[in-house]
């Protein structure tokens, strides 16, 4: 059920609530299936009854309507898939928090400055547990393998020497994801220029995959490089994962983010970058 916290300005809002407000900003009709979400947004005080958006809820609205940088977390882990990221709009910049299970992301506030360290919490990168590790060793592998080994430790079977050998993969990458925490990427997108690398629609955009696999640390996926799109990557495809450290992966998030002028267009404040 959508909510709002008015002492902290936090809102719960689940997609399909985002999705009425944008059609109620652009006068557009709400389709049958959005029915029930206008309902809830109007239970919940975000709608009055004319389906005026409560005026504390604008900015967050103005912010969804017309980004300039998107930032998408995605989390897989033993609960499942969770969807987090931030929104940079003129003059706000709001951070949206998913847990497992529901269909509600938490939406707050945020300031340039600290941009960056809440999207390293969304990913929870914390001090990497095996700080004596080679952060050189590198493991390379297939797709193909990489899926066969989580399918059956999966299904229950542990022994690393084992899986490596039902799943054609090296026994140092079955070591690794038998302490698989869970794996994120992440994925930024703005609006570039003639001197950035686009997506045909004009967009911009950076990402990194990692895997964090507690006692035996932080992996950055550098094959298949990220971003990947669909239909690039299949059981053939190069699998090569770096093992890395909790501070690299601090600046790699930082430099995900564009520079200051396209974080904040208006200039009021110092970005997080």
């Amino acid at each position: 059920m959508p909510s709002v916290d008015g002492a902290r300005r936090r809102v719960r809002l689940a997609d399909a609530h985002v999705s009425v407000l944008g059609l109620l900003v652009e006068e557009g009709q709400i389709p049958d299936e959005l029915a029930q979400a206008r309902a809830e947004l109007r239970e919940g005080g975000i709608l009055e009854d004319d389906d005026k958006i409560v005026a504390d809820l604008y900015p967050l609205v103005a912010t969804l309507m017309e980004p300039h940088v998107i930032a998408r977390v995605e989390v897989t882990g033993p609960g499942g898939v969770t969807q987090s990221g931030a929104v940079v709009g003129d003059d706000f910049i709001f951070t949206h928090e998913n847990w497992p299970g529901e269909a509600e992301s938490e939406y707050v506030p945020a300031e340039p400055e600290t941009l960056v360290w809440a999207l390293a919490r969304m990913v929870d990168l914390h001090r990497d547990f095996a700080d004596g590790g080679d952060h050189d060793e590198v493991i390379t592998s297939t797709m193909g393998a990489f899926d066969g080994v989580i399918a059956r430790m999966e299904a229950g079977q542990l022994e690393p020497p084992a899986v490596a050998d039902a799943a054609g993969a090296p026994v140092r990458m079955a070591e690794v994801l038998s302490q698989l925490n869970c794996m994120w990427r992440m994925t930024v997108v703005w609006k570039g220029d003639e001197t950035q690398k686009t997506l045909s629609n004009g967009l911009a955009v950076s990402a990194l995959a990692v895997w964090d696999c507690g006692i035996e640390g932080y992996w950055l996926r550098e094959l298949p490089a990220e971003p990947t799109v669909e239909g690039q990557v299949d059981e053939n495809s190069e699998l090569r994962v770096r093992r890395t450290s909790a501070k690299e992966l601090w600046q790699m998030i930082t430099d995900l983010l564009p520079d200051g002028a396209q974080l904040v267009s208006t200039g009021q404040a110092q970005p997080a970058s």
